[in-house]
């Protein structure tokens, strides 16, 4: 791209933002030290694009400011968002006029005491910025777009097709979008913005499968037409409990008239496919996903503990999942054998590595962040199988059977995604793997010979009536499964 910006000179863009995933059900509570804080030359470096060599630095001077991202857990203590907050606007002011920004937001923060973190994050980038800054939104598609938020942007895009494969592209598309519209003296596109009262989760909208696939496939096709920018889907966040929490369509475009009726279009579409979504595997109650993975010949079978998953913001401390498993005859009795990974624990990962491998312990698991009513602490007893010191990211881990049963203490809070993450246990030496997981990542998903979604009680439960919301928007589906066809008409922002 060589269009020169029409006062002569290069413009100026900031890159920036505040990521992370909240489930406020969770008793857990998210830190400073959670966040991975990214500044200056170390955040240029980052993608091709704003290198020195990339094709956007020639006509653009990249500006970068602070990107931080955490681990999905449970909402941002206040004091780590102010903290964050007050860095981000301070380099936006230290850093002089800036043209504009590609902002790169979640959707789904959630800070203690405060309602939609992302709108109130960027209506303060926009008072720093200036209002003839462009603001250039990168975003998941399980996040919330509020029309507050909306409002105190000009472009926003989301990922395709799914959450966790295309955030990097997803932050090129917005940068380039951006770049396009400064280089040709363009100001603020029309943004045609829509929310449809369904709120579900991820793994029954996955784009692995249909409807989902074909509706997340449209942005694409509509980003071609004429006189459109951008398009994007939300599906929202179902594990909080605000107002904004449903899902969401945006279609930018410099033809107003277009942009509302391709994102009526869309929106329709959500609204008339939502009995149609399925989960992305054969789903059921912890039992009767145990009872099916002990019948079957398929080995080693995965199942997902969904409703604690810690890769969503659960707690993880959860040990109702250990409680189905040595409740089945076989696998007390050892015939069949299981591997159940990731429980947080810190004091009862204490209590094997001050006993060592191969002495016997007795343990009070769980409820590390808090209680979970009405689940309480498991009385484990066994023998201490493995101990691995400082694992990047789960701490101090320790290994205890009981039967057929090994479950897998941490320190931390620590999502299980690939083969090395189990350390030195083999999870295909296992009949049963179990991982506080929704949709398995791809190195499990290919060591599966077959799996299941256990929809177990969690702050992050896939049956979304079990959580108790109190402060979403009502009517909403599934929540209120039979209500009346909303208004669907796009408002023009």
């Amino acid at each position: 791209m060589s269009t020169p910006f029409p006062t002569g000179r290069r413009p100026r863009v900031g890159i920036g933002g505040m990521s992370v995933r909240s489930a406020t059900f969770s008793p857990h509570r998210t830190t400073y030290d959670d966040f991975r804080v990214t500044r200056g030359a170390e955040l240029l470096a980052r993608d091709a694009w704003t290198r020195p060599d990339g094709d956007l630095s020639g006509p653009v001077e990249w500006v970068p400011l602070l990107h931080a991202v955490a681990v999905p857990g449970g909402p941002v203590e206040p004091e780590a968002y102010r903290r964050l907050k007050g860095e981000l606007v301070d380099r936006i002011r230290q850093a002089g006029p800036l043209d504009g920004l590609v902002h790169e937001l979640h959707g789904a923060m959630g800070v203690v005491g405060l309602e939609d973190a992302e709108a109130d994050l960027t209506e303060a980038v926009r008072e720093t910025l200036g209002p003839r800054a462009l603001i250039s939104a990168a975003m998941d598609p399980h996040g919330n777009v509020s029309r507050r938020l909306a409002t105190a942007l000009d472009l926003v895009t989301a990922h395709r097709p799914a959450a966790g494969q295309d955030a990097a592209r997803t932050r090129e598309r917005a940068a380039r979008k951006l770049v396009e519209r400064l280089a040709a003296g363009k100001g603020r596109p029309h943004l045609a913005w829509v929310q449809v009262p369904v709120l579900l989760p991820g793994e029954r909208t996955s784009p692995r499968l249909e409807p989902a696939r074909s509706l997340y496939g449209r942005p694409a096709s509509i980003e071609e037409l004429d006189g459109i920018v951008d398009a994007a889907v939300w599906a929202g966040w179902p594990w909080a409990d605000e107002p904004r929490c449903k899902a969401a369509v945006v279609v930018t475009g410099d033809d107003p008239a277009l942009a509302v009726e391709q994102a009526r279009s869309l929106a329709t579409e959500y609204w008339d496919l939502r009995q149609d979504f399925v989960f992305a595997a054969p789903a059921g109650d912890a039992d009767e996903c145990v009872e099916a993975a002990v019948a079957s010949p398929a080995r080693p079978f995965l199942i997902s503990d969904t409703g604690d998953n810690p890769a969503a913001g659960g707690a993880g401390d959860l040990p109702y999942m250990l409680g189905r498993l040595l409740a089945h005859e076989d696998l007390a009795a050892g015939r069949v054998t299981a591997l159940h990974t990731g429980i947080t624990d810190p004091a009862a990962v204490a209590e094997c590595f001050a006993a060592g491998v191969g002495a016997g312990v007795r343990l009070s698991v769980g409820g590390t962040h808090g209680p979970y009513e009405p689940y309480e602490p498991y009385e484990l007893s066994g023998e201490v199988v493995a101990l691995r010191e400082a694992d990047e990211v789960g701490g101090d881990v320790a290994a205890v059977r009981r039967g057929g049963v090994t479950a897998v203490l941490v320190s931390r809070r620590k999502p299980f995604r690939s083969r090395a993450d189990f350390g030195e246990l083999d999870p295909r030496g296992y009949d049963l793997v179990v991982v506080k997981a929704g949709c398995p990542a791809p190195e499990l998903s290919d060591l599966a010979a077959d799996w299941r979604l256990a929809l177990t009680p969690g702050a992050v439960d896939q049956n979304l009536p079990r959580l108790g919301h109190r402060r979403v928007e009502r009517p909403l589906f599934p929540l209120d499964p039979h209500m009346p066809a909303p208004d669907l008409t796009p408002e023009l922002l």
